[in-house]
C-alpha cells in the first residue's frame, strides 16, 4: 500500500513538517514522488518510521538513529533488545521513585514515620531519574554505561552533609564565576579558584576524575543547550562559555 505525505502524518501522528524535516535530513526519505511530485511511502518507509518514533520516544538523538536504524535486520534486532533493557531498568527505578513517594505521602498524613535518611533518599532518586531523562542517553554515548552507573550509585549513596557541602561549593562556584563575568582574566587566581571549585563539584558523583574527562565535558556543555543554560541562567549570558574556556585551559 502506497501512503501519501498527509496520510503517513495521520497514521503515525507526526506532522507533515516533521516528515519533510526527515527527509532532509536523510532520515526517511520517501519511495518516490507522484507524477505530481508529492512524496509518497509504502509499507516499508512505515515501518522505518516506527523505528524512528520508538527511539525518539526513548531519547535518542536524531543523529545516532540513523546509525542505527540502517543497520542490518539482525543488528536491529539486538539494539531493540538493548534498549528494552534500559526501558526495564528505568521502569525499576521509577518503581523505586513511586514506593518512596508513598511513603512520603504517608508520613505527611501522619500514618507512618520517616527519618532523615529516607526523606534524603527519596530526593536522590528523584534527582538521579531527572538526570537521566534529561542528559542520560547523550552522558552515555560519552562516557559509557559503565561510568554513568557508577556516578549515579555514588550520588545515591551521598550523605546529607556531603550534599550540603556540594551545594555550598557551586553556589560559591556561581558567584565567582559571575564576578569573572564581570572583570576577570585567563589566566588569574580567580580563574585557577574556579576550575578547582568546578572539579569539587564535580568529585561528589564522580567515581573518577581526570583532567581529560573534565575537559571533555565542556564539549556536551557547549554543544548542547540545555547544558549551557544552565549556568548562563544561574550567573549570566556567556557564563557557560567562560567556564569552559576556563577547563580548556587548565586541564590541557
Amino acid at each position: 500500500m502506497n501512503y501519501t505525505i498527509k496520510q503517513m502524518a495521520e497514521l503515525s501522528g507526526v506532522s507533515t513538517r516533521t516528515l519533510r524535516f526527515y527527509d532532509e535530513r536523510d532520515l526517511l526519505k520517501p519511495a518516490f514522488l507522484s507524477e505530481a511530485g508529492y512524496r509518497m511511502y509504502t509499507e516499508k518507509e512505515v515501518d522505518r518510521l516506527q523505528q524512528i518514533l520508538l527511539y525518539r520516544s526513548l531519547g535518542v538523538p536524531l543523529k545516532t538513529i540513523r546509525g542505527l536504524i540502517d543497520r542490518p535486520a539482525e543488528k536491529i534486532q539486538q539494539t531493540l533488545l538493548e534498549q528494552r533493557v534500559e526501558v526495564v531498568k528505568k521502569r525499576n527505578e521509577l518503581d523505586q521513585l513511586l514506593e518512596v513517594l508513598d511513603k512520603t505521602l504517608l508520613y505527611y498524613k501522619g500514618e507512618i514515620e520517616m527519618t532523615a535518611e529516607e526523606k534524603f533518599d527519596a530526593f536522590k532518586q528523584k534527582a538521579v531519574l531527572e538526570n537521566e531523562e534529561k542528559y542520560g542517553q547523550e552522558v552515555r554515548e560519552k562516557y559509557g554505561e559503565e561510568t554513568v552507573e557508577a556516578s549515579n550509585q555514588k550520588w545515591l549513596g551521598m550523605s546529607e552533609l556531603d550534599y550540603q557541602k556540594m551545594e555550598e561549593i557551586e553556589a560559591t562556584l556561581f558567584s565567582k564565576l559571575t564576578h569573572y563575568l564581570a572583570e576577570g582574566e585567563l589566566p588569574s587566581p580567580l580563574a585557577e579558584e574556579i576550575v578547582d571549585l568546578h572539579k569539587s563539584w564535580l568529585q561528589f558523583s564522580w567515581k573518577k576524575y581526570t583532567k581529560e574527562i573534565h575537559r571533555g565535558l565542556t564539549e556536551m556543555y557547549l554543544g548542547d543547550e540545555r547544558f549551557t543554560r544552565y549556568y548562563d541562567e544561574k550567573c549570566g549570558v556567556g557564563a557557560t562559555e567562560a567556564l569552559c574556556q576556563i577547563i580548556q585551559y587548565y586541564t590541557s
